[in-house]
């Protein structure tokens, strides 16, 4: 009896010293999570603090471009000659030199238009694009296929194009010759070498023949190079075997007001 009281009292004592055992481990857990979250809010608080600190950096800049070019713009103005009244008195002058330009070339595109009215659609068109005038005439109007004589009804039409174009001054004209993507076969090398004697030929006439100023004029050949139509058909190659005569008018008067 004496040994199971005995028994009894050290199970006691054991049980009593496990108790805050668990407990000391529990608390040491809850102390380690607690420096743990310690760190982590440390570490945050310093990213914020570098964040700030760069934006507050980031603003400084700004503010200093900012006074900069405010500054600059002033001192700008201020040794500016021209006001506020001349500048809108130059933008009138090219808003109105645009327009006499855009007027220039209404009308003449009326009276080549107007010229060339007894030519068929399909052997010559008329058309303005991007400021310039485009007289566009088909091969079948002016050459046999690869030959760079000119036919008579085709002298006829350049005849009658450059009575217009001798009576119309300020003008560049640009002369280009343009064929389809069929190798050329016979005398010339390539189609480089027909668009090119095309347009000197045509220029020749223009010039020697019906009295066109030979320094406003300017002969190219383009190849096959600038399609207006799929050549994958007889009726797109035919509309790319063309010569292009493109009117321009002198810009100089618009460069200068640009330019002041």
């Amino acid at each position: 009896m004496k040994s199971y009281i005995i028994f009894l009292f050290g199970l006691l004592l054991f049980f009593s010293a496990c108790v805050p055992q668990r407990k000391l481990l529990s608390e040491q857990k809850r102390v380690h999570e607690l420096q743990r979250d310690s760190a982590n809010t440390h570490t945050q608080l310093y990213n914020c603090n570098t964040t700030v600190a760069s934006l507050e950096n980031d603003t400084a800049n700004l503010d200093k471009s900012m006074k900069d070019f405010l500054a600059s713009y002033q001192s700008n103005m201020a040794n500016s000659n021209i006001t506020i009244q001349e500048l809108a008195q130059r933008l009138k002058n090219l808003e109105t030199l645009i327009q006499s330009q855009k007027t220039v070339m209404n009308k003449l595109k009326k009276t080549v238009a107007d010229a060339l009215m007894n030519f068929k659609p399909d052997e010559l068109s008329v058309y303005l694009k991007d400021g310039k005038l485009y007289v566009s005439l088909q091969e079948k109007l002016l050459f046999a296929s690869g030959s760079a004589v000119v036919d008579p009804k085709g002298k006829e039409a350049l005849q009658t194009l450059a009575a217009v174009l001798i009576n119309t001054p300020n003008i560049t004209i640009d002369v280009e010759g343009h064929t389809d993507t069929v190798p050329i076969i016979g005398k010339y090398e390539d189609n480089w070498a027909l668009s090119t004697a095309r347009a000197t030929a045509i220029v020749r006439i223009l010039t020697k023949d019906y009295g066109v100023d030979p320094h406003t004029v300017i002969a190219s050949g383009r190849s096959k190079y600038y399609p207006v139509a799929d050549n994958g058909t007889t009726e797109g190659r035919a509309k790319n075997r063309r010569t292009e005569i493109i009117l321009t008018p002198d810009l100089t008067e618009l460069f200068k007001l640009l330019n002041q």
